[in-house]
């Protein structure tokens, strides 16, 4: 590695753009990617479009048919404005809604895309960018036939708005948190860690009463909020970290534990002794272990810790949170840590190559489980069993991580940077 040139930090040395990081070969990646993303959702093995084709199309023809619209007439499983890219989708016609679908998707990735690779950018942005093509390379077809493909553009985006207009990029969340909720970790990180919590604050209860008026004024009622309930009721479902106690019993073959299908929540889960207990502890123990990550966050912003080092593994920490401590897991939650992934490579650089090391290994594994392999884990086959349980120790390692750096960014501080993200390092100075 070349020394560095007067003037030039050692980051930004790290982060000189190579040939293969070229903006037009990022690009070729993309349409590559996407492209084969599109294919595998049709040729892999089940019904990888399952959700799209039977969940989103059907909410969408009922709604415009006048059957009703789930969210304001009926309850709905997803935030109410989860509804707006299924009518999105529905463009033109139900014949092309799986391919109207998948090219929303990539159209709100190619917006983020353009913008981490604007004018301007850390060398770093580069890197990230090429990052996330191998992050949804890994992770498969799930990266795009899931309502979670919608919100990490979008999330990706709001964070990179956090520079210029934090009001903007925290109201962008919000719309994000109010499709599928899991952004709203990325406002309480901020809201943990910014000085202008206040107007973060404002901006985000403000953007939801407007949501939610909208919704009452539509007739919705209570159904606005039902998104809350119908998660509560949920069962345990088999990829879900806390699953594997009862999974490796089914895989053991164990009297009295077994896999099922829920034909409400359309789902495969497991049920066993104590997954009642199980059930009714998960979500009080999901909020206690974030509240435990933001009090962490807490004393290390009181310690004096700059942004750059506390708030990505923060955002980092948090996501993985919801994902380990809950009795949900689908294969699709993993495309959420491609945001704080991204964040950290463009704010740390070459500090944050183990966790997206590991979050590539994640993704990767995600893949093989779902959908290559699916058949036999619902099956509990010990092998898959198995599979998916290195999956889920790598996101508690993944978890460990972050943690740790929370907790040594108060211990060591570095100097004082600004508010949100800090200013683009300019290799050329």
């Amino acid at each position: 590695m070349p020394e560095p040139t007067p003037g030039q930090t050692p980051a930004a040395t790290d982060a000189m753009p190579r040939a293969w990081l070229q903006p037009t070969l990022l690009w070729t990646g993309f349409a590559l990617v996407h492209g084969v993303l599109a294919w595998l959702c049709f040729a892999s093995t089940g019904w990888t479009l399952g959700d799209v084709e039977r969940s989103y199309l059907g909410w969408a023809t009922e709604a415009v048919t006048g059957g009703g619209v789930v969210g304001i007439s009926t309850p709905f499983v997803y935030p109410i404005l989860a509804v707006l890219p299924m009518l999105a989708a529905l463009a033109f016609g139900p014949g092309l809604y799986s391919l109207t679908w998948l090219g929303l998707v990539t159209l709100l990735d190619a917006v983020a895309f353009f913008v981490l690779l604007g004018p301007g950018r850390d060398p770093r942005a580069r890197v990230a960018a090429a990052w996330w093509l191998g992050f949804l390379l890994l992770l498969g077809p799930v990266a795009l036939a899931r309502i979670d493909a919608i919100t990490v553009p979008l999330v990706i985006l709001a964070m990179l708005l956090l520079r210029s207009r934090p009001v903007w990029g925290t109201v962008l969340l919000t719309l994000a948190t109010w499709v599928k909720i899991w952004p709203a970790a990325v406002i309480a990180a901020l809201l943990m860690v910014s000085k202008k919590r206040w107007q973060v604050a404002a901006a985000a209860a403000g953007a939801s009463l407007g949501i939610v008026v909208a919704a009452l004024s539509l007739g919705s009622g209570l159904n606005v909020f039902s998104f809350v309930s119908e998660q509560a009721n949920r069962g345990i479902q088999i990829e879900s970290p806390v699953a594997g106690l009862w999974m490796w019993q089914a895989a053991l073959r164990i009297p009295g534990n077994y896999i099922y299908y829920d034909r409400e929540i359309l789902t495969y889960q497991v049920i066993g002794t104590g997954t009642q207990v199980a059930i009714a502890v998960m979500t009080p123990l999901l909020l206690a272990c974030v509240a435990a990550v933001l009090l962490l966050a807490w004393q290390a912003n009181e310690a004096g810790a700059s942004w750059p080092r506390l708030f990505p593994p923060l955002v980092l920490a948090l996501v993985l949170t919801l994902i380990l401590v809950n009795k949900v897991g689908s294969p699709q939650f993993t495309t959420w840590l491609a945001a704080p992934v991204i964040l950290g490579l463009t704010v740390r650089g070459r500090a944050w190559r183990l966790p997206a090391v590991l979050a590539l290994s994640i993704a990767g594994l995600t893949q093989l489980v779902y959908p290559h392999l699916y058949a036999w884990l619902i099956v509990a086959d010990p092998l898959l069993v198995l599979v998916l349980s290195v999956r889920n120790l790598l996101e508690l390692i993944l978890l460990g991580w972050a943690v740790r750096e929370i907790h040594s960014s108060g211990a060591r501080p570095d100097r004082p940077a600004p508010d949100l993200i800090p200013p683009t390092p300019n290799p050329k100075e």
